[in-house]
């Protein structure tokens, strides 16, 4: 068994705390004490309050990305870099609790560099023509330098040309353009990766309303590597500040957060009306939109159970708070069901903060993540007081945002049993490719015994009011050639699969079709698959 804990390290964050008890945040190197923040005033709201007022408010839903700021997280023993060191993790600051962020380190644009000696973020955007308003830029900024500090960001290479290259870039030659343009011939990559391995998905949650993307884009490809004087890269090298314990009161609400897992099931089972928060990219949009408040908000994002990663002989188990960034670096494309998922999964921004364990948690039919799940025949370690128990995911659910989880039980742990099925896709049907809700969401996880189907298991959301298997698909697929005829017989019973309805986002008859046609593009993607492999 291989087990990696992704969590905290022993000491609190740098700086001068105002009073040893007082609950402080240290903003761009200096602690600043928190306030009565309890749990429903946002990471935003008070640093504008506290005069940061670089981060702005646009959406107030974490879509538009005005609001993002670096946070200090662990690396974990994954990634570049190893154990007890830090990476610059940007997220949207109009989501989370202020009082989440206790002992921890936030950096915001101000932070990065001022009108003398700019960032090279900010340099480059300044060079390219990167802002006009300037509304979104700040949240840019900060995006931009989560990934230049990103510590496994190497450059491609500037003289070969990568597979899947995007000619209209990579031909825009001839034009006089110095051999160091980001378009020039020979630095074209793809479309969304940079000579400088700059990752353009680092940017899918923040949007531009007036400069337009080019010249971001540009700004972003001509990032050279930090000085060997940066402090924020240097910064990267020690561990990263842990969570204390943290008890604010304000008007009536309470905000706690426990060390330990025990310390929060004996929460939830003293009180279980409690609102539990993770990443809070839900809960967050309740309090802003629907000015939504709790009594007490219990926070587990950072508990050390709930953060680990285990590889076991017959299953993948990963801890219901990591982050799905944290995750997607675990799993390592272990599992390439989940590969898929990631890119569509809200963005960049999001996936830092979200969990599986809250994706799960609040039940909803059009979550990304449990069709995906559902596919690869998942299930669930529920704990509390009393101790665990395991549910199959496909047990779970019970109605609409409703599931089998008792108020004083937590989602522990998803465990991915292994091998996983060799042939995979994950349909999003959205109206934006990207960082959108999903319509009808389907996954497939397929098992060939040379051209006959062994097994397939097919998850859906968007379609009933809960996330559901395709029972009947399934049943009428096994023992089947895999063939476009037994691939169009079965799209017709997929098509009748849930009970879709007609709303803003789809009409029912728009999620029927696109359940049929999930299935036959599915094939036509898959039609010669590799015979009876597997990954694990």
């Amino acid at each position: 068994m291989i087990q990696q804990v992704i969590a905290p390290h022993a000491q609190r964050a740098g700086g001068t705390s105002p009073a040893a008890d007082e609950p402080s945040v240290v903003v761009n190197g200096r602690a600043r004490p928190l306030g009565p923040v309890g749990g429903h005033t946002t990471l935003l709201e008070w640093l504008r309050g506290t005069g940061f007022t670089g981060c702005k408010e646009g959406c107030a839903e974490g879509e538009c990305g005005a609001c993002a700021v670096l946070v200090a997280r662990p690396e974990g023993p994954d990634a570049v870099g190893g154990e007890d060191t830090t990476r610059w993790t940007a997220i949207n600051a109009c989501l989370v609790p202020a009082a989440g962020f206790d002992g921890q380190e936030v950096v915001t644009a101000e932070g990065l560099g001022d009108p003398r000696a700019l960032h090279p973020v900010q340099q480059q955007m300044a060079d390219r023509g990167g802002s006009q308003c300037g509304y979104c830029t700040p949240g840019f900024i900060c995006s931009m330098a989560s990934e230049y500090y990103r510590p496994d960001r190497t450059p491609t290479g500037t003289t070969e040309r990568v597979a899947g290259a995007d000619p209209s870039v990579a031909d825009a030659a001839a034009d006089g353009r110095p051999a160091d343009d980001p378009a020039a011939p020979g630095h074209a990559v793809d479309h969304e990766h940079g000579p400088n391995g700059f990752d353009l998905h680092a940017l899918s949650g923040n949007l531009c309303r007036c400069t337009g993307y080019r010249p971001i884009r540009d700004a972003a490809y001509a990032l050279g590597e930090p000085a060997a004087d940066d402090a924020l890269a240097a910064r990267r090298a020690e561990p990263a500040p842990a969570a204390p314990a943290t008890v604010i009161t304000e008007g009536g609400t309470e905000y706690r957060r426990p060390t330990d897992l025990a310390g929060a099931l004996t929460l939830l089972a003293d009180n279980p009306g409690a609102r539990i928060v993770a990443g809070s990219t839900d809960w967050g949009v309740e309090l802003n939109i629907r000015h939504s408040r709790a009594d007490l908000t219990v926070a587990v994002d950072r508990i050390a159970e709930l953060r680990e990663f285990t590889i076991e002989p017959d299953a993948l188990v990963i801890g219901a708070a990591l982050t799905l960034s944290e995750v997607e670096r675990a799993v390592a494309g272990r599992v390439p069901l989940l590969s898929e998922l990631f890119p569509q999964f809200a963005s960049r921004l999001i996936r830092n903060g979200a969990t599986l364990g809250g994706n799960l948690g609040t039940g909803s039919p059009i979550g990304d993540s449990p069709p995906v799940l559902l596919a690869l025949d998942c299930s669930l370690v529920l704990a509390s007081t009393a101790g665990e128990r395991t549910v199959p995911l496909s047990e779970y659910f019970t109605g609409y945002r409703k599931s089998v989880r008792r108020p004083d039980e937590l989602i522990g742990a998803i465990r991915v049993p292994t091998p996983v099925a060799p042939v995979t896709g994950f349909h999003k049907i959205a109206k934006r490719r990207f960082d959108d809700i999903s319509s009808v969401a389907v996954a497939f996880a397929l098992v060939l015994e040379g051209q006959t189907i062994a097994d397939i298991k097919i998850g859906l959301g968007g379609v009933a009011a809960t996330p559901i298997r395709a029972r009947d698909t399934e049943a009428a697929l096994v023992g089947q050639p895999w063939t476009g005829a037994t691939a169009r017989a079965a799209a017709e019973i997929l098509a009748a699969e849930g009970t879709p309805i007609d709303d803003h986002r789809a009409s029912a008859a728009y999620r029927r079709a696109m359940l049929g046609t999930a299935l036959r593009k599915f094939h036509a993607q898959n039609a010669a698959p590799r015979q009876n492999g597997s990954s694990s």
